[in-house]
């Protein structure tokens, strides 16, 4: 067993009160003992927080009280500090103007910011992952087939879950997600598991993507990954505490290293948590620290002493074990590293990631046999500047969009089409189309981009069936502003697929006539009894779709109104001998790229929690191409590819008779608010999330907690998170957004349930309370976590640490601390978000990742302009295109704005943390 910190501090006293000294030897050491408290003194009141009062607002997470050793401080140079707040930044440069041919327009230029400005730099990493399919998994059920699906975790965190697919090895979920994640995050992990009704779920393979892995595809991964085996010495998590020191002395030199605590520790206890003990080795002797039961966060306050050889070439290792009184020890991880470099640094001390075992060999043999995924991964690092330095970019934008579409001028909106690749595309319309809703041009932007689209030779056919800037701004910008009313609209009829679960089927070579059964007690239906059931099935929900449609005019949003309007008049002018195109080219985006989609996967529109089955899914494709062929108003054409729709062939006419009707009633009427097409409106009370939640009994005080133990429907908006006993009811009590300081994940041993989170927050007293509500999956525990933290994002005072357990008894059964009002014993998420279709608009992260765009288009957009203008005037001759051609004046004052951004990004850009001294960590 290792030396306590106690034990230390008697050593030191007796030290200090040990032995005589004379009288001026007396007065000397009083006079120094004296400094040396001023100087301590100085010190402590120069590390205090900024809020005293309250200590848990912006302060790094502290350990358990140190040994008598660690007291008295190393210098601050040495330490490193992995939880320091942001640094202030300072202004943005101003460059000098480049110099061109065109003639100067208004110049808009980075206003200059005084130094030691209070503007915030935010760093933020969006991690989008979308995953596709699998194949060749192996069977793990005794019907020879599996029931698979993923969790992806961040860091051993769960973070999504997709749906199961049922009876197949080679599943299809097609399903994306994004994900806002700390920039210090250090994997990625996708689990592929078998799903099981009576018994626990079994565990098919991983995919392991460290952030470097990451970092070496700027552009994102794209390809299949061979699923590895789940090593249980691998999955480890969670960091350690640890000082460690040298020690001179007469006896010569000695190494102590002190065990603090640890966090976030892997649970391997089926009452999910941990019985942790530390086992530390140096030079060939181990000792080991006291066992903690029943805690993921754990506190030692062990030191450990070695006898430091000369040369010290060991390497100093720190384990953590689960201790089990009958089977063998579980691994939880270790740390590594060299002593050497602690000859400069003297001590030092931090938080430190625990490792897997390297020691034992991979077994690669067993990687093909166990399936493969296709994954679809990018990391975008981003650094946001504060607003001030977007706003020449967002102004020059802004003023393309007012300025339209001019004759013998090319726009800048034409060239950023032209120079876009396909790839980028649909990442650039969706950056275009949300910054423009929250400058309230929107409108303006869309009709720009039909006039320039309508201004290319085209047939009416075709139109705006390319996948050009206009088509997928249009397509993003129904899907920003239109989620709740295509809820509104596909909802029932969804549902009502799913629960009735009809056989339809039209194509005579896929009828199956087992899939059906019989019609009477020996008759097996024939074919065409089977077809026409199915052509009656799918007239029915096709008629009660369009009648859904046919009524929804008044409720679709007014800024989709305008957006229809305005085209349904740009293509009226342009073709006015083809008066039917009118109507097409609305439906051309709301039935083929907006209806059409939802139905046929509407897992992916968050219409469902579950992918469909085969009879299901054969039922929404065809209801889907019913609906793309009343949306072309001619089903006369579907009918010559498909002959076998011939049968719901009236239906159709019918269908694009009321689609027709439709149209003309969603563009006829003008809005009577005059300005607010334009701006994506989102008042204060809109619905961010609501749903049933199980509420945990407490034994706070407060409506919620006085009513807990049973289920109540929770309503968050903008201003506060409402409960009552029903939806519809009158709400029982609220808890102001304002007021909340936390939410976050609770462990699963505190209730039996891994589903449970906490909403912390300081009731009408100014006492500080914790509610813990249950989901009933993984999904809606995030989806719900997401919502809390995005609405209370912008509050003074959250909380930098937190308690992922309860406080029972006399202690919190996490970290076993007895100090209910202590700082918690893990960090909190603030940043870890799930990106969802009715996240509030963020301008600033919308112009960074426009910046980044626009930044690496410079040359390609000069050498477009002057393709664009020699085909507009093949007599103007050859044009050069060099670093100093000419430009128009619109253009040049882009890459103005873009060098004063490049600027402010190199000025304003933190320096790479400095690594400790000591560590040296074996991977």
């Amino acid at each position: 067993m290792g030396k306590r910190g106690k034990k230390g501090g008697k050593e030191e006293k007796r030290g200090k009160n040990g032995g005589k000294e004379g009288g001026m030897e007396k007065g000397k050491k009083g006079k120094e003992q004296k400094q040396e408290r001023k100087q301590k003194r100085k010190k402590r009141k120069k590390r205090k927080t900024p809020n005293q009062a309250n200590p848990r607002v912006w302060a790094p997470p502290r350990c358990a009280p140190r040994p008598a050793h660690l007291l008295q401080a190393p210098p601050t140079s040495s330490r490193p500090r992995p939880l320091s707040p942001p640094r202030a930044l300072i202004g943005c440069p101003r460059r000098r103007p480049a110099h061109g041919l065109g003639a100067p327009g208004p110049r808009v230029r980075a206003p200059r910011c005084p130094r030691g400005a209070a503007a915030r730099m935010a760093l933020r990493s969006a991690l989008s992952v979308r995953i596709v399919e699998g194949r060749d998994l192996p069977a793990k059920d005794i019907t020879g087939s599996s029931d698979p699906y993923c969790i992806v975790k961040i860091d051993n965190e769960p973070i999504i879950r997709t749906a199961t697919v049922w009876k197949t090895l080679s599943p299809f979920w097609g399903e994306e997600y994004e994900v806002h994640l700390q920039p210090s995050f250090h994997s990625v992990s996708i689990y592929v598991m078998d799903e099981d009704a009576l018994s626990r779920d079994d565990v098919i393979g991983k995919v392991c993507i460290t952030r470097a892995m990451l970092a070496e595809h700027p552009k994102g991964y794209s390809g299949w990954v061979s699923l590895s085996e789940v090593d249980p010495d691998e999955e480890v998590q969670g960091e350690i505490h640890l000082c460690v020191e040298l020690l001179e002395g007469e006896g010569g030199r000695r190494l102590r290293c002190t065990v603090l605590e640890a966090r976030d520790l892997a649970k391997k206890d089926r009452n999910g948590a941990s019985d942790p003990f530390v086992r530390v080795r140096y030079n060939g002797k181990t000792q080991e620290s006291t066992v903690v039961k029943k805690s993921c966060y754990p506190r030692w306050n062990e030191s450990f002493e070695f006898e430091l050889p000369e040369p010290a070439g060991e390497k100093l290792c720190v384990e953590v074990w689960d201790w089990d009184l009958v089977s063998k020890n579980d691994f939880l991880g270790k740390v590594v590293f060299s002593v050497q470099g602690l000859r400069a640094a003297g001590q030092q001390e931090g938080w430190f990631r625990l490792q897997p075992h390297r020691s034992k060999p991979r077994e690669d043999g067993r990687r093909g046999s166990l399936g493969s995924l296709q994954l679809q991964l990018r990391l975008r690092d981003e650094t946001v500047l504060p607003s001030h330095c977007y706003q020449p970019l967002v102004q020059l934008l802004c003023q393309e969009v007012k300025s339209g579409r001019q004759d013998g001028r090319v726009h800048l909106v034409t060239l950023l089409d032209e120079t876009t690749t396909a790839e980028c595309r649909q990442e650039v319309a969706v950056n275009l189309v949300k910054l423009f809703l929250g400058q309230g041009l929107v409108k303006e932007f869309l009709d720009l981009l039909f006039e320039l689209e309508l201004a290319k030779s085209c047939e009416p056919n075709t139109l705006f069936r390319s996948n050009s800037l206009a088509s997928k701004s249009m397509e993003s910008f129904l899907k920003v502003t239109g989620m709740q009313y295509l809820h509104a609209v596909l909802g029932p009829i969804i549902t009502r697929v799913f629960e009735e679960k009809k056989y339809v089927e039209l194509d005579p070579s896929k009828v199956e006539i087992k899939d059906v059964g019989c019609s009477g007690l020996h008759r097996v239906q024939t074919e065409s009894e089977v077809m026409e059931q199915g052509r009656q099935h799918l007239q029915s929900y096709l008629g009660e779709l369009l009648d859904t449609i046919s009524k929804s005019a008044p409720t679709c949003p007014p800024v989709i109104r305008a957006a229809f309007r305005q085209l349904f008049q740009r293509v009226g002018e342009r073709f006015p001998e083809h008066q039917h195109a009118r109507f097409v080219a609305v439906t051309s985006f709301l039935c083929l790229r907006f209806f059409s989609p939802a139905i046929m996967t509407p897992k992916l529109f968050h219409l469902r929690d579950a992918h469909a089955d085969a009879r299901t899914s054969r039922t929404l494709l065809l209801l889907a191409k019913a609906i793309q062929m009343v949306g072309n108003m001619e089903p006369a054409a579907g009918r010559a590819k498909e002959a076998w729709l011939a049968p719901l062939q009236p239906a159709l006419q019918q269908g694009a008779s009321q689609m027709k009707a439709f149209i003309t009633r969603l563009v006829g009427t003008e809005e009577e608010e005059g300005g607010g097409e334009g701006r994506l409106r989102s008042p204060p009370a809109a619905v961010v999330k609501e749903g049933l939640l199980f509420v945990h009994k407490t034994r706070g005080k407060g409506p919620l907690l006085s009513c807990a133990a049973k289920k109540l429907h929770f309503c968050l908006t903008g201003e506060a998170l409402s409960f009552a006993k029903s939806p519809g009811a009158e709400r029982i009590g609220s808890i102001a957004l304002a007021n909340i300081r936390a939410a976050e994940k609770v462990e699963e041993k505190s209730f039996g349930s891994c589903h449970v989170m906490q909403v912390v927050y300081v009731d009408e007293n100014g006492q500080q309370e914790t509610a813990y509500l249950q989901c009933k999956c993984v999904n809606e525990l995030n989806q719900w976590l997401s919502a809390l933290r995005k609405v209370c994002g912008n509050n003074p005072q959250l909380l930098c640490a937190y308690h992922p357990g309860v406080f029972r008894g006399d202690k919190w059964t996490c970290c076993h601390q007895k100090d209910k009002t202590g700082l918690g014993c893990d960090r909190t998420r603030h940043g870890v978000t799930l990106q969802d279709w009715s996240d509030p608009l963020d301008p600033d992260a919308e112009a960074q990742r426009l910046f980044q765009h626009l930044h690496g288009l410079q040359q390609p957009l000069r050498e477009k302009y002057w393709e664009l203008v020699k085909m507009e005037d093949p007599q103007s001759g050859p044009q050069v295109c060099s670093e100093g051609a000419p430009v128009p004046p619109g253009l040049s004052q882009l890459f103005e704005v873009l060098q004063d951004l490049e600027g402010c990004h190199r000025l304003l850009s933190p320096s790479p943390p400095v690594s400790p001294a000591l560590l040296e960590l074996q991977t």
